[in-house]
């Protein structure tokens, strides 16, 4: 274990190890416990090691690099951190250990991520439809703490390119933070990487209307359609403005018939909370032809498997083709609902009770669908505003 003064010419020109050992050390005198290995198999090639006890006394090395990738210079100067850190009582072997313990993106979402997401949150299929379908491939081999922000800022923008919507793109981000974020609260990593990558932000809120005409094509096809589930389905969403999966859940002992009243459970409810919704006559209409009472569980059944359905979107997009309506989304008939409120005269704050909106402002977006009753209310001023009698 010769001791001599490490230069930079020295690890440029090292000595070849002696035939009879497999390796040879060149400790510095400069740096204690810094040393230069140099093994059999890679004549010409060292590479830097520091030698320190840890907490129990036990000899460790810490592997600093290759001579032919490191400078003797960084080398000095990261020895010096590691022995700076160790004497506040860092271990390097731990933190190494702990980083090769490091799940990867892929072992952490499938055994731990969807497990936990599975128990508190409704829309965990989404985030493993998501995962599934571009995050396996693009980060699934990658080690968490190797996810950087820069690879995951192009990714983001290359979904853009694929003709996916902003919103869309930023789904995927938002899912990806949200996992690095309970590893981080699990001491899995140290830090979020992802915390500062810009979403698009982009203005998602699509608003389809139908007209008198469009609404009494659709209207046609949902009361003669052959698949009368999904029409019925359809037409219990035009009656209570109710979102999809609300409908596709409700549970006969969730109606109410006598009270004309839909209890939708806090589970099913996007604001977890219980909302009661009021049966008009087209609701009960639709509820009286299903034909389900007695026979199932839930009150839009697939007669097929005996469950509720999980997904329309195949026959959905028959019936709106049927009825000329090709860019009708099922979400949509919920608007329209909104709009036949308003444009009836209901105030927005009955609107905003009918659809369970928690917060007022998301209701605020039909204040335009009535200009009608808005020039009745301007009118209303006019009678008072007259040529006084006597002039």
């Amino acid at each position: 274990m010769p001791v001599v003064q490490l230069t930079q010419a020295l690890t440029q020109s090292l000595p070849k190890c002696p035939e009879d050992k497999s390796h040879i050390e060149l400790c510095d005198t400069a740096v204690k416990g810094l040393y230069v290995e140099v093994r059999a198999t890679s004549p010409g090639i060292g590479t830097y090691y520091l030698r320190y006890k840890d907490a129990a006394g036990k000899t460790c090395h810490q592997k600093l690099g290759s001579t032919t990738e490191v400078k003797l210079t960084d080398a000095k100067e990261r020895a010096l951190q590691l022995k700076a850190e160790i004497s506040n009582g860092k271990d390097p072997k731990e933190e190494t250990l702990k980083k090769k313990s490091i799940p990867t993106f892929a072992e952490f979402f499938e055994d731990k991520y969807l497990p936990f997401v599975k128990q508190h949150k409704r829309t965990w299929s989404n985030d493993e439809q998501m995962y599934n379908t571009h995050l396996k491939r693009e980060f699934g081999h990658l080690k968490l703490s190797a996810i950087k922000r820069e690879a995951v800022q192009k990714f983001h923008s290359g979904l853009k390119q694929q003709d996916l919507t902003g919103s869309t793109c930023d789904h995927y981000l938002k899912l990806m933070r949200h996992a690095l974020n309970l590893a981080v609260d699990w001491d899995i990593i140290e830090s979020n990487q992802l915390a500062r990558v810009k979403l698009f932000r982009e203005c998602n809120q699509i608003e389809r209307y139908m007209n008198d005409v469009e609404l009494a094509r659709l209207l046609k096809v949902l009361h003669t359609d052959d698949n009368r589930s999904v029409s019925n389905l359809a037409l219990f969403l035009l009656a209570t403005g109710a979102r999809s999966n609300e409908a596709r859940q409700a549970k006969w002992d969730d109606i109410d018939v006598v009270n004309r009243l839909w209890k939708i459970p806090a589970i099913n409810s996007k604001s977890k909370k219980i909302r009661n919704v009021p049966l008009n006559d087209a609701a009960l209409e639709v509820l009286a032809t299903v034909n389900t009472l007695d026979e199932f569980e839930y009150v839009f059944v697939n007669l097929i498997s005996g469950k509720p359905y999980a997904c329309v979107k195949k026959t959905w997009h028959r019936l709106r083709a049927t009825a000329g309506l090709p860019k009708l989304r099922l979400h949509d008939l919920r608007h329209q609902y909104a709009s036949m409120l308003v444009n009836a005269g209901r105030s927005l704050y009955e609107v905003q009770q009918l659809l369970g909106h928690s917060d007022p402002k998301v209701t605020t977006r039909y204040a335009h669908l009535a200009p009608s009753t808005l020039q009745q209310a301007a009118n209303s001023v006019s009678p008072r505003l007259g040529q006084p009698s006597g002039f």
